[in-house]
């Protein structure tokens, strides 16, 4: 059985681990391994993701079976001060995608989010990323366009996907 439960600092490890198993073969066929490494040390950092967690106020929940833990979810409620919560991160062991692990991540984030009366999950994910289908099928739609310098000479270059929750 998935069970869900909200991480602290003392599972950054956990994150991290999770992290560096899934973006080299989310991301394989989409950014240079160096674009890659640039990432995972930007935003996977222990000081990177403590920060999110204490000052930016990223919530981050983790997916587990047991004793294994098979994927993660960052996101933020109350965005840019407006009734809308981002999912910054979610990432699933690709062995275990298609066990519905993403579905209860995204699940719990919108009970976080109705809990604080925000009406929109949004996420942005790489255009060429193939998990766009799984957004769109549980409810997420293509709303805008990104482009974002991350620095290094490095750009993401995403859609913004929406869900009005309230509907």
């Amino acid at each position: 059985m998935i069970e869900i439960r909200e991480a602290s600092t003392g599972d950054i490890p956990i994150i991290q681990q999770i992290a560096n198993h899934t973006w080299p073969d989310t991301f394989k066929d989409i950014l240079t391994e160096k674009q890659i490494a640039y990432m995972l040390d930007m935003m996977y950092s222990t000081e990177a993701l403590a920060e999110q967690m204490q000052q930016k106020g990223h919530r981050f929940f983790l997916a587990a079976e047991g004793e294994a833990y098979l994927g993660f979810l960052s996101c933020e409620t109350g965005y840019r001060s407006i009734p809308k919560t981002k999912i910054h991160k979610i990432y699933i062991l690709p062995e275990t995608q298609g066990k519905g692990v993403g579905k209860k991540l995204i699940e719990k984030c919108r009970q976080v989010a109705a809990e604080k009366k925000d009406a929109i999950l949004s996420l942005n994910v790489n255009k060429y990323n193939p998990a766009i289908g799984f957004y769109e099928r549980i409810g997420f739609k293509k709303t805008a366009e990104e482009v974002i310098s991350i620095g290094n000479g490095y750009v993401m270059d995403d859609f913004v996907m929406d869900w009005d929750i309230a509907e």
